[in-house]
């Protein structure tokens, strides 16, 4: 999760995000480069006292500054692309996880497994234990299985929700009447904390989402045990 000295990205929990983290890092690293190119261009041009009045036009410089953003732009969107199908696949999932929106909660369905739902309140300050994140945790964690492809499917009940995991690179709009679909794979158990990225009324900052990364013995354990 994002703490006080991260300035960046969160670190992340699966393929998805590493690989988005990796284009992050690509983009920035161009955009860097065109900076200090057009700053040193802009500097030198203002120690520059060469004047020529009578230049209608350069085609060699022309072709240079129409050719050179027209190969950065390619370099950019090449991997662009491919993340955008990445994340749209979705290669025969183990597990499919139905979300549900509401004012101001979330709701959860294991859809593999019958009367598996629960309902995800945030935990109000005076309930929490000293080891929980105030605002961040929730009375009913999402368990789910680590090193598992898993299908999330999310809607809402009322208005427009948005169900949000940075540490996993997720961000799924939910849409009362609409069934949106994404896809997970996480690398290595642990918490990861998220919030709806919609606003949705008064209690939009105070509905957040908390999933456990489990290996799968345990996830059947904590299944059973419902």
């Amino acid at each position: 999760m994002a703490t006080w000295g991260n300035i960046m990205i969160q670190d992340s929990n699966s393929s998805l995000m590493e690989q988005l983290t990796f284009f992050h890092d690509h983009t920035i690293m161009i955009l860097s480069m065109i900076t200090v190119m057009v700053a040193y261009i802009m500097l030198t041009l203002t120690k520059n006292k060469l004047v020529n009045r009578y230049l209608l036009e350069g085609q060699t410089i022309e072709l240079i500054w129409t050719m050179l953003p027209a190969i950065t732009l390619i370099f950019i969107a090449l991997p662009s692309l491919r993340l955008l199908y990445m994340i749209d696949e979705i290669n025969e999932p183990s597990i499919t996880l139905k979300v549900i929106g509401h004012q101001w909660y979330w709701s959860y369905e294991y859809s593999d497994f019958s009367d598996t739902e629960f309902d995800s309140y945030m935990k109000p300050t005076n309930e929490i234990n000293p080891e929980e994140m105030r605002l961040l945790d929730v009375d009913n964690r999402t368990v789910l299985p680590m090193n598992t492809q898993i299908r999330v499917i999310v809607t809402a009940a009322d208005v427009l929700h948005s169900w949000a995991l940075p540490a996993l690179g997720i961000k799924i709009d939910a849409v009362p009447g609409r069934l949106n679909q994404g896809t997970m794979n996480m690398n290595r158990p642990g918490i990861m904390f998220g919030q709806c990225s919609e606003i949705c009324g008064a209690n939009h900052s105070f509905m957040p989402i908390v999933i456990e990364s489990t290996p799968t013995e345990n996830f059947l354990n904590w299944i059973k045990s419902l």
